[in-house]
């Protein structure tokens, strides 16, 4: 039993796993103190940033309808932060890192005769059997 555990623990997938959830953990808390110690200050420039308070009452039930709009504040904040932060530099570095890459050629081109695939260095078409000519 001990063996087979370890054997399950040791798999790619499963070490895959708590390296991300780990990471996602850690960056999780990275993104929360940006959000809260950064962006959110910003919001108080223009005024009140705790919505807390706010609530009001129907038949004896209290309806806070501060700590939603505390949560949709926190949500496009954490988004945005996530957005510029992450995301975008991310794009940008890929955008950069495939034009710094040549293209690579098709493996494939169409018969001349038939218009069907055929390997790229092909001397003869499998498909209609006739001749074509050496790979441009």
């Amino acid at each position: 039993m001990l063996k087979e555990f370890k054997s399950f623990i040791l798999r790619g997938n499963a070490v895959d796993l708590a390296v991300g959830v780990v990471i996602g953990a850690a960056f999780g808390t990275v993104v929360n103190s940006v959000v809260t110690n950064l962006l959110t200050p910003l919001t108080t420039i223009p005024g009140k940033t705790n919505f807390e308070e706010l609530s009001f009452i129907v038949s004896g039930s209290e309806f806070k309808y501060g700590l939603v709009i505390n949560a949709i504040i926190s949500l496009i904040l954490i988004g945005a932060a996530v957005f510029f932060l992450v995301v975008r530099p991310l794009n940008h570095l890929e955008e950069r890192r495939s034009r710094t890459q040549p293209e690579e050629l098709p493996t494939t081109r169409p018969c001349p005769e038939c218009l069907s695939e055929i390997p790229r260095e092909a001397r003869r078409c499998a498909h209609c059997t006739s001749e074509v000519g050496a790979a441009a």
